[in-house]
């Protein structure tokens, strides 16, 4: 995909009809090569911003590591283990692949919606990227409860989170374009394959945040510049929990 090294037509169409866990199982050895993966520059803005605002961390986690883009970014803020969970084994592999040999760091199969019991209360720093379209709107109180039970007290969970498109912006019709698409491909092929960009909304994420036992804060990611009336293209949330 937009080169040669990435997935075919053909390949993502598979993977498109797959079950999430078998789709990225399927696109794992070929996913740095595409689009989803997410950007360095991305991940050294929520580098520096963490840094400026929380300065170092213990432990860190990394839900829905994919084949690891953040892992580099949490051995530099985190001087303890960093770990990273996934449901994929075949994106695990390649993380583990390329983080081989290096002790600190760890990897978990594992659905973020369920993390296992030995997680509990061993990070200081938990952070996602490009993961959150997976999980449905009524999935998010087990998701940020599950992230709040893996961290110590005083842990911060961060993400960061896009400003609304508006309606008036072509990407905002792709965007619902492809969130309709995948509810017809759902309502007639199974198994289903949730992936959407519209059913994140910082609003809504905010409230199941407070009620999973978080407050909550947003930091500016400045290194993306500000929207014509002055708000932030992008935030950093930072969720510490009580």
């Amino acid at each position: 995909m937009f080169s040669s090294h990435g997935p075919s037509v053909r390949e993502l169409a598979v993977q498109g009809l797959s079950s999430v866990e078998r789709g990225y199982d399927l696109l794992a050895p070929k996913f740095d090569h595409t689009p989803f993966r997410t950007p360095d520059r991305m991940l050294d803005a929520v580098e520096e911003t963490l840094a400026q605002h929380e300065g170092t961390f213990g432990a860190g986690l990394d839900v829905c590591c994919g084949t690891g883009a953040g892992i580099g970014m949490l051995r530099r803020l985190c001087w303890d283990r960093v770990t990273g969970v996934d449901l994929s084994s075949g994106m695990l592999a390649e993380a583990a692949r390329t983080h081989t040999g290096d002790g600190r760091v760890d990897f978990v199969r594992a659905d973020a919606r369920a993390l296992p019991p030995e997680l509990a209360g061993s990070y200081d720093l938990a952070v996602s990227f490009g993961a959150f379209g997976h999980f449905l709107p009524s999935e998010r109180p087990a998701l940020f409860s599950g992230v709040r039970s893996a961290l110590r007290e005083g842990g911060v969970f961060a993400f960061p989170i896009g400003a609304p498109i508006p309606p008036s912006s072509p990407v905002w019709w792709a965007v619902t374009g492809f969130d309709a698409a995948m509810r017809v491909r759902n309502a007639v092929w199974r198994p289903p394959f949730v992936m959407y960009y519209r059913t994140f909304p910082l609003s809504g994420v905010r409230a199941d945040l407070r009620a999973a036992g978080f407050t909550v804060e947003t930091v500016p990611l400045e290194h993306f510049g500000r929207q014509a009336g002055g708000a932030p293209r992008w935030r950093l949330v930072l969720a510490r929990r009580l």
